[in-house]
């Protein structure tokens, strides 16, 4: 008897932004929402969804999400032309999670019903400050009233919203995010997301020599962060987010316990498991290449490569480890063919179980808190 087909989740990117923020690393390009080729890029969209529709049959969708860029400037005609695509060529879950990012711009907010009407039932909001000097330092295009306007409207529209944060800006003190934190928890989203700054080679930011939070200072705000977010009811689920039981995002999590995904748009990824090998596909990240491609070809897909099992192991543990309850053994060796202490380190892992940074028992490998603020540095002494 065969099995039933896996899940599988739907990524679609949306490469055009209003302007580049000076932090963002993302594959994103400033455009005049005027002169997007949003026809034709819709047209190729579908070309790919028709594609990777073809190679997972049979697989239906628990979760689709629109990421940019930034796609709440799409109009909400081409959302829904996406989402009826996927949902006759896969068939969606009966709680399928549809999200869409948006900005707080009033362009933006005013297009959250049509989107709503779309088929999206979940949206998040890139607010990423809530005051205004830090937004234009940040380069946003949005006031910290609009933010929080934005935000109201968003609640009133979607039974589920989440929003953004960055903290540990340049200058920013403990007092000040608490405050701002604090803040934020009274809009009442169920789902957070709250991320450290780092500045990333390739950026405005890393042009300019902006330097980061020193790492005391990153350190308690990391800790305060947690404390609040624990005291509101909203725990860490993964590193940097978190949510009331029942909010967490089922497409992120698709990524963190190594689910399958198919990636479309200009620079999308994709992780597709068939018979037990996993197949890493990478789209053409230039949207004016992508979309030449994917219009001649039905898809504009840079490469497939298949991933060895050694390789699967180490992005199972980058991914899995940022969740408090870890990586599951037997899901791990499900998902790599291997046993989970085939890719350990036996000197490192017994370093860092002895230090309480690293928890292994008969059904997991976990990181302790303290050792979540050192992930990088942990996966360098665990892997083989």
């Amino acid at each position: 008897m065969n099995s039933k087909p896996a899940p599988l989740a739907l990524y679609v990117h949306w490469p055009w932004c209003l302007s580049k923020c000076p932090y963002c690393d993302f594959n994103s390009r400033p455009a005049d929402p005027a002169n997007l080729p949003e026809a034709a890029y819709l047209n190729a969209i579908t070309a790919e969804l028709n594609h990777y529709a073809s190679q997972t049959n049979g697989r239906n969708l628990t979760s689709i999400y629109f990421g940019g860029g930034t796609p709440s400037l799409m109009e909400p005609q081409t959302v829904a032309q996406v989402v009826e695509s996927a949902s006759r060529l896969w068939g969606l879950h009966s709680d399928c999670e549809i999200t869409l990012e948006a900005n707080p711009t009033s362009v933006e907010v005013a297009k959250l019903r049509g989107f709503r009407a779309a088929g999206a039932n979940r949206v998040s909001v890139g607010v990423q400050a809530l005051n205004d000097a830090d937004l234009r330092a940040l380069g946003r295009e949005h006031s910290a009233t609009q933010a929080l306007r934005a935000l109201d409207i968003a609640g009133a529209v979607f039974d589920r919203f989440t929003f953004d944060l960055i903290y540990a800006r340049p200058e920013q003190t403990l007092r000040a995010w608490e405050k701002e934190l604090s803040q934020a928890l009274a809009v009442g989203s169920d789902h957070l997301s709250l991320y450290q700054l780092t500045v990333e080679p390739g950026t405005e930011f890393f042009r300019r020599n902006v330097r980061e939070a020193d790492e005391d200072l990153a350190v308690k705000l990391f800790y305060l962060t947690q404390e609040m977010m624990q005291g509101a009811g909203l725990p860490a689920y993964e590193i940097s987010n978190h949510a009331r039981p029942g909010a967490h995002s089922r497409h992120n999590l698709t990524y963190w316990t190594g689910g399958d995904y198919v990636g479309i748009g200009p620079g999308a990824h994709g992780r597709i498991r068939d018979q037990g090998v996993t197949s890493a596909t990478h789209q053409i990240s230039d949207p004016a290449r992508w979309l030449e491609a994917a219009t001649k070809h039905g898809h504009g897909t840079a490469k497939v490569r298949i991933l060895s099992a050694a390789e699967r192991a180490a992005e199972l543990l980058l991914t899995g480890l940022r969740l408090p309850e870890g990586v599951s053994r037997e899901r791990f060796t499900e998902q790599s063919g291997l046993d989970i202490m085939q890719a350990l380190d036996p000197q490192g892992l017994k370093i860092l179980v002895d230090a309480g940074l690293v928890k292994l028992d008969d059904s997991t490998l976990c990181v302790s808190p303290e050792g979540r603020l050192t992930l990088n540095a942990i996966l360098e002494r665990l892997l083989v």
